[in-house]
């Protein structure tokens, strides 16, 4: 994962020859995650709370186009304390821009959990990104982002299967 990590830290930083525009910042806000089981498990599930914060590069391609690679800390799983899951995750968005003040962007995210040990979930987590973004000054955002698990957050060995659903709300500055 360290290597996946670095890897694609070396290739946002690559685009910067290419690119007219990079401009670094800072993002974080409040998350809103639930885990989705494919069975009924006969106990209430509820979502948690909690909050995420991380880095970007925003490497503009064109007038239009931009990539967003991050670095986040994100609090994410059920409410449950056993159900807790803490991740660093690596998100790598295109994003496009709609009008002067509005961005769409779409993209994977990786993450690898922190926190626990022994805890019967998996250490990797692959999920799809998709988010709005609001531009209320020439460095400072406002956005919203649904996440979506593609894998199993659960080890094999355990009989269940379930992923990750996340909603973040936050600000963001561009320095």
């Amino acid at each position: 994962m360290k290597k996946i990590l670095l890897l694609a830290i070396l290739f946002s930083f690559s685009f910067y020859g290419f690119s007219q525009d990079v401009k670094y910042g800072i993002r974080g806000g409040l998350n809103i995650s639930n885990l989705d089981f494919d069975t009924n498990l006969g106990v209430e599930n509820k979502h948690r709370n909690s909050f995420y914060i991380g880095a970007f590069a925003n490497i503009g391609l064109s007038k239009t186009i931009a990539l967003v690679p991050e670095l986040q800390f994100s609090a994410e799983g059920g409410n449950e304390e056993t159900l807790h899951l803490d991740y660093i995750q690596a998100p790598v968005l295109l994003k496009f821009r709609l009008s002067e003040k509005i961005y769409l962007g779409a993209g994977p995210q990786v993450g690898i959990k922190v926190h626990k040990e022994d805890d019967r979930a998996r250490n990797f987590a692959y999920s799809g990104v998709i988010g709005l973004e609001y531009k209320i000054n020439y460095a400072i955002f406002a956005d919203v982002r649904y996440t979506r698990g593609l894998s199993n957050v659960f080890d094999d060995d355990v009989l269940v299967e379930a992923k990750n659903s996340n909603i973040q709300i936050g600000v963001g500055y561009k320095f």
